[in-house]
């Protein structure tokens, strides 16, 4: 490629480096400053009680994180209305530090008449886009707003092994717009492999014909490598797991599973069920991607809704307290 005296070049191709330059080093500068500032992550678990939202939530992050292991007693009534309950948690790994905040929903599904049920959830989602919203819109702005923001929905579905409720369908279609519902097949030790594979295929079938889109969405692959590897996982879902916190030894190694007079259901081991899946799934490859998604996909809309309704871009005063419910 031949450089002209201005030394730019603007072709597409991408020019040929005389010599070492150093751009590579950007990767790590991001990584230094990611590891100073740490990062948010919220999660909310949303299905009816017993289903071992809890449980699962602490397997997963190893460590006692639930909302439950923060000293609400086990025995605790189900609330009359669906009540919106945050714990949050600093969890510090390898030098990285997040700051992890799990939103349950207890009373969710658990009454008689559950019309409705998803509109506090709905409510609290909103809550948080809007207070983004007015952090974003301040005349001076916080260096980094507190991202409180649902960055993915565990949705969990009961192991009936026979089709989704007229509950799960309506709670997945409403928002399944303004945050990125995953949904989990719960205690599915309870079905037998062929089972679990049938009632897989039947919820994603329900989920198609209901035109619910789950994460990850179709719309927002990005490009052939991504399609591909979002295909798989979209495929296997909705994942069919199994939470457990104890420890039990098989053939000399500790594993975390649930003891039963007939064996022992290891959760991390693929050949039990998909919670390896799910772990790998949701921390260790689209834990950024969903982040991201919330961003610029679910928080955007909101943000264009809300500024569209307000008149365009004047401050939005925070003794305006109209939310508006999307």
């Amino acid at each position: 490629i031949s450089h002209g005296h201005g030394g730019s070049h603007s072709s597409s191709g991408g020019s040929t480096l005389l010599g070492y330059i150093g751009i590579d080093t950007i990767i790590e500068q991001m990584r230094k400053k990611t590891m100073k500032t740490g990062f948010d992550f919220n999660i909310m678990v949303v299905g009816p009680s017993g289903l071992g939202k809890s449980t699962l939530v602490n397997t997963l992050f190893k460590s006692q994180v639930s909302r439950k292991s923060a000293g609400w007693a086990r025995d605790e009534k189900i609330p009359k209305t669906v009540e919106i309950k945050s714990v949050s948690h600093v969890i510090e790994e390898g030098g990285v530090k997040m700051k992890l905040t799990i939103v349950d929903t207890p009373g969710f599904g658990d009454q008689i008449n559950n019309d409705n049920c998803w509109e506090p959830i709905s409510k609290y989602i909103n809550e948080q886009f809007e207070k983004f919203l007015k952090e974003e819109v301040n005349i001076t702005r916080k260096k980094r707003i507190p991202d409180t923001r649902v960055h993915c929905c565990l949705y969990f579905i009961p192991p009936t092994g026979h089709c989704l409720r007229q509950l799960d369908v309506e709670f997945m279609r409403r928002l399944s717009h303004s945050v990125n519902i995953i949904p989990v097949i719960a205690k599915s030790d309870t079905m037998t492999i062929e089972e679990r594979q049938e009632f897989k295929q039947r919820v994603r079938k329900e989920l198609e014909n209901n035109g619910i889109e789950f994460y990850p969405q179709k719309e927002f692959d990005d490009d052939m490598e991504d399609k591909s590897d979002n295909d798989k996982i979209r495929e296997t879902m909705p994942f069919a797991v199994v939470g457990s916190d104890k420890e039990h030894q098989v053939n000399g190694k500790r594993v975390l599973g649930r003891k039963t007079a007939w064996g022992i259901i290891e959760v991390e081991n693929p050949n039990h069920c998909e919670f390896a899946q799910l772990r790998d799934f949701l921390i260790r490859s689209h834990l950024q991607d969903l982040k991201e998604v919330t961003h610029n996909i679910h928080y955007e809309t909101y943000r264009a809704k809300r500024l569209n309704d307000n008149g365009g871009l004047h401050p939005i005063s925070s003794n305006d307290t109209q939310e508006s419910n999307l």
